[in-house]
């Protein structure tokens, strides 16, 4: 079982700590029937045109931290289609709000590698399950804005949450030389809200070492900022308008 940093003054909470064990599996029946659908026929369907570009970026091995924009419900079947097993042979586990694990949507998230985390009061049995990921050398998702904002319009990245920084950091820390990557991932789509027919499109950066962060002897609070910043920036880096398309950004069909 992993043992958290009790010296990290940032995780500390005021209120009871929840002490729940927490899982996540992928159905491999499921999966399998899921992801080709998604990408053959709802998706396209749905959508108008989707670009991805950046897949060059995705790690080949090790462990990976995926961390997109959220603007729709949508966004949980975009990232597999760009990053997802059929792309890097890898499956991906989604740490999501525990409102997106209720209801039908849940059921559907569940048996694709979710688990839930409450972003108000987070459950210490769902950090250390993202660590544990991390050190069996998984490709663990978090949306670094916490919930999703549809009004990608006019907040084109919303503030970081630091959750995601000091997750990665917690699994450096736990084992020297682990070599977690932090992938900023900017899911774009062409309206406000993804409404059929528009287009969407994704962009895949350069992935951030978090060894370049990890200093023994600053706190944890202080290096998860630095990280949060750091991703923050490459998200807005990666922001596309549609107004204003940049030539310099190459489309790569799904």
């Amino acid at each position: 079982m992993t043992k958290l940093d009790s010296s990290d003054k940032s995780l500390a909470v005021s209120h009871p700590i929840k002490v729940t064990t927490v899982t996540s599996r992928v159905s491999p029946w499921f999966s399998s029937l899921a992801y080709p659908l998604a990408r053959y026929v709802v998706l396209p369907f749905y959508f108008g045109k989707i670009e991805v570009t950046g897949r060059e970026n995705l790690p080949a091995k090790g462990p990976v931290i995926l961390a997109p924009t959220h603007r729709d419900r949508w966004d949980s079947f975009m990232v597999p289609i760009a990053a997802g097993r059929d792309i890097t042979g890898r499956d991906l586990r989604f740490m999501v709000t525990s409102d997106e694990m209720r209801g039908l949507q849940g059921w559907f998230i569940r048996r694709l590698g979710g688990f839930p985390v409450d972003i108000k009061h987070p459950g210490i049995g769902s950090i250390r399950h993202a660590i544990e990921l991390l050190q069996a050398r998984e490709t663990l998702v978090i949306f670094p804005e916490g919930g999703y904002l549809s009004e990608n319009r006019k907040y084109p990245i919303n503030k970081l949450q630091p959750g995601l920084a000091r997750i990665a950091l917690q699994a450096e820390s736990s084992q020297p030389g682990l070599g977690v990557k932090i992938v900023p991932i900017n899911i774009n789509y062409s309206t406000s809200y993804a409404t059929v027919g528009c287009n969407v499109k994704i962009r895949i950066g350069s992935p951030l070492q978090v060894a370049d962060y990890y200093i023994k002897t600053e706190s944890v609070k202080r290096s998860a900022a630095r990280l949060t910043a750091d991703l923050e920036e490459a998200l807005r880096t990666l922001q596309v308008s549609y107004d204003s398309p940049n030539p310099k950004l190459l489309a790569g069909s799904v």
